[in-house]
């Protein structure tokens, strides 16, 4: 069975998919992220995240952990650029529970200034732990080298400086800001029938009263290649290689999303594990990714190295770069490079609670939740012209930006 959807006549919407499984997955999620920010807010969005859960209008902190958890449930939450998701698994039987919970800690949080203070700690520990993580921080670093100056580019956690200044009114004007009904979807994926489910979120959300708000936000158009180095106290040297590119509504994108799985993706066969690691011996984190975001996106190489050997470890990937740029792959590769891509999202869709997060940010997005036979089609459709075109346009030499982390 595919996705059911209802909306609420306040204009919150949900989806649900019916399996047959013991455990629910249910998640709420906001079309509102960090990019959302002001200047003066960075790590705002990230911060809500922690402290929604810290006490509501009827329940401290100990109980709203206690009432889900309490019961062998999972509760959780996550931020990124552009959404929030508070998130659960749980029995099912456990349903009504959840989406109680759910409307409580979004729409009845009081966020108890001595929280908030204990809270600020924990973030700014975050913060450190990342710096700490080279291989974490310099993707940080590279997003904001790259789309400089723009909201997208912002650290997700924010600074230690800004997070020290955040107080209780920011958050409820930010809240009061992004969190608009039209804004938000209330995902399902386990066993409940459809009819059960809508009278449980009509009854936990449907009173709420009606907003709307536009997702106006500041498009980036100005990127310009930039190189930089930054020496750093580390063992390896870090490098990534990388370029703007297709936003999650492009057409290109499932194809960009194949190149960059034959090229770095997470299998061992993947050119760059082949070449740098199988090969020379030379390093052994090297990876590519390929993130979209609604109006853009980011395609980068990261790797790893001693600090003698990352000249040749750049040398080489630029020359899996010009293989794809200059040969086409042959009809045995291509075939067997969309049956890998397949089977890794058939794995990947596999999990519910992927099902789940993946479905509510894809009806925010797209208005649609696309199924594995779907994605199949786009995927046996893309050719080795298309592969070489975008090849050609993402890797050009002229187009890309590179951060490095030099040993002192």
């Amino acid at each position: 069975m595919e996705y059911q959807t209802y909306t609420l006549s306040n204009n919150i919407q949900l989806i649900h998919k019916s399996v047959e499984s013991t455990v629910a997955h249910c998640c709420v999620m906001v079309d509102a992220g960090s990019r959302d920010e002001e200047k003066n807010e960075l790590g705002l969005a990230h911060f809500i995240e922690h402290v929604i859960f810290k006490g509501t209008k009827k329940r401290n902190f100990s109980s709203i952990l206690n009432r889900l958890e309490g019961v062998g449930a999972d509760l959780n939450a996550y931020t990124t650029k552009e959404q929030t998701c508070v998130y659960a698994s749980f029995l099912n039987k456990y349903y009504s529970r959840t989406l109680e919970l759910f409307q409580d800690v979004f729409f009845n949080s009081i966020f108890p200034e001595e929280e908030l203070k204990k809270e600020k700690d924990i973030i700014i520990d975050e913060i450190a732990s990342y710096k700490d993580s080279p291989a974490e921080q310099i993707f940080e670093d590279f997003e904001d080298l790259i789309f400089h100056g723009h909201p997208i580019g912002r650290n997700i956690l924010g600074t230690p400086k800004n997070v020290k200044k955040l107080n209780r009114n920011n958050i409820i004007d930010f809240i009061d800001k992004n969190y608009k009904n039209n804004k938000i979807i209330i995902c399902s994926v386990g066993k409940i029938e459809f009819k059960k489910l809508i009278f449980l979120v009509e009854k936990y959300f449907g009173d709420l009263p009606q907003t709307y708000g536009d997702n106006k936000r500041k498009k980036f158009l100005d990127y310009k290649p930039v190189n930089k180095s930054i020496i750093k106290r580390n063992h390896q040297s870090h490098c990534i290689i990388g370029n703007i590119a297709y936003s999650i509504k492009d057409d290109r994108r499932i194809p960009l999303a194949l190149l960059n799985n034959i090229l770095g993706g997470i299998s061992l066969n993947s050119r760059l594990n082949i070449g740098l690691r199988e090969k020379h011996g030379i390093a052994y984190n090297i990876e590519s990714d390929y993130i979209a975001y609604s109006d853009t996106g980011f395609f980068s190489v990261y790797l790893g190295t001693k600090p003698d050997l990352l000249e040749k470890s750049i040398e080489l990937v630029y020359k899996e770069f010009d293989k794809l740029k200059e040969k086409k792959l042959g009809t045995l590769q291509l075939r067997n490079a969309k049956q890998q891509f397949i089977g890794q999202l058939a794995i990947s869709n596999d999990s519910n609670l992927n099902k789940t997060l993946t479905a509510a940010k894809s009806f925010l997005v797209n208005k649609k939740v696309y199924s594995l036979s779907e994605i199949s089609d786009i995927i046996n459709a893309v050719t080795s012209e298309q592969l070489l075109d975008i090849a050609n346009e993402i890797f050009d030499k002229d187009k890309l930006s590179t951060l490095i982390y030099k040993v002192r």
